[in-house]
């Protein structure tokens, strides 16, 4: 493998070292009493015991009999045993049906198991009480069969889940089941998208030449959902000073972070997130030894201190820019370890050139099981149809100028 050589560009900085900067300033949220059904996301601060058994009484497995096994130890096809049916109990009975020897109790699953029953047969081991008002069963029930204990799953005291789970759908039916209907935890951070620029259109409304269909904000409230914020899209806002810092103020009230895109390049006069942000000195602009996405900038805003992220206005900048920059960020506010793509080293199908000074990001398709990367067709920061097709970005580093096919690479695969 052959590699073309370069040098740094020293007033850029490095892409690790913006990261690095990124996530010592995000700061974890508060915990806080999160509701069930807020709580999908959430990570405990707290381990959660068990404060009832669970299940919390003897209950039914199965649809069928309640019986004592003593009553039906000799049943066989040959020699079926024939027990009166003496009252019938179904999930969320709670009256008492107390069984004594010599008969039965139909018993629906769930159900509460009555006393004086030990077993539970099956409707498939009887003839489903055609005769009425009585069962034959063909089968013996050892003692405990089809019953499901008090505090089979979890004893009093037991703990459930550990401080540091994030909830998902298994954790929140779990608590749900052990009676808990709030939990200590960090929830979910709340984003808000911006997306500025006089040329921007909602989507579904006629353009005339000079304008474009919005974009960026419906991408990154997508992708931001992946990475476990709760998003929400601001409408556009057009490139005036005032109104992006008043949009600005107006999204801090529910948010725990916002990212706008646009509005960041170097030296623009239209560039007004710079204009804007700038006076403000909380928010530093700088260049990243990247492509796409090279200028950025991130501080906080707001009497709270809140994180906010300006990225390019370009789409493929602005979505880059947001799986390494702000994705890892997600996390952090959960007081978790920052997550970053998964990285892979593979073979690289085709040939790549990179800007010197630059660690490159290009648009590739990963096939994992042949352990290749191809670059996709496509390369420009405005060509989304191009992301579309692509899985994967493959890392040329700042030294490199170009790769041959052949060449060993990282690839950052996406979600």
């Amino acid at each position: 493998m052959t590699v073309t050589e370069r040098t740094g560009q020293s007033e850029m900085q490095s892409v690790d070292s913006y990261l690095s900067e990124i996530l010592a300033a995000i700061r974890p949220l508060p915990p806080r009493q999160v509701g069930l059904d807020d709580a999908d996301g959430a990570v405990l601060t707290q381990d959660v015991a068990a404060a009832w058994p669970l299940p919390p009484f003897d209950n039914s497995a199965m649809d069928g009999y309640a019986v004592l096994a003593a009553d039906v130890a000799g049943a066989s096809p040959q020699r079926p045993v024939t027990l009166p049916v003496r009252a019938e109990v179904a999930a969320g009975d709670t009256g008492r049906h107390e069984l004594a020897a010599g008969g039965c109790i139909k018993i629906m699953t769930g159900a509460l198991l009555p006393p004086g029953a030990d077993a539970v047969v099956p409707v498939e081991w009887t003839d489903g009480g055609a005769a009425g008002g009585q069962v034959t069963i063909t089968r013996p029930a050892e003692p405990g069969h089809a019953i499901r204990r008090t505090g089979g799953d979890a004893a009093v005291g037991d703990v459930l889940l550990t401080a540091g789970t994030r909830l998902g759908p298994v954790q929140l039916g779990l608590l749900a089941a052990a009676g808990h209907a709030a939990v200590t935890a960090r929830p979910r951070p709340r984003v808000t998208l911006i997306s500025t620029g006089n040329e921007l259109i909602e989507p579904g409304r006629p353009v005339t030449p000079g304008q474009i269909w919005e974009s960026n904000s419906r991408m990154l409230a997508a992708a931001a959902r992946e990475a476990g914020f709760v998003a929400r899209r601001h409408p556009i806002v057009p490139d005036d000073k005032a109104t992006v810092l008043a949009s600005i103020e107006a999204a801090l009230a529910d948010a725990d972070l916002l990212v706008t895109t646009g509005g960041v390049s170097m030296g623009g006069e239209h560039d007004v997130i710079k204009a804007a942000l700038a006076d403000l000195g909380t928010v530093g602009f700088r260049k990243v030894a990247m492509q796409p996405g090279m200028p950025q900038g991130f501080g906080t805003v707001g009497p709270a201190g809140t994180p906010i992220f300006t990225l390019p206005g370009n789409p493929v900048s602005a979505y880059v820019s947001f799986q390494l920059f702000v994705r890892p960020a997600a996390n952090v506010f959960q007081d978790l370890f920052p997550e970053r793509p998964d990285s892979w080293r593979v073979v690289l199908a085709g040939s790549v050139r990179s800007p010197a000074g630059r660690r490159s990001f290009l648009r590739g398709m990963l096939d994992r099981s042949a352990g290749t990367v191809a670059p996709v067709s496509g390369q420009a920061s405005h060509q989304l149809a191009s992301l579309a097709r692509a899985n994967a970005l493959i890392v040329v580093p700042e030294s490199v100028t170009e790769l041959p096919a052949g060449s060993e690479v990282e690839v950052l695969e996406l979600p």
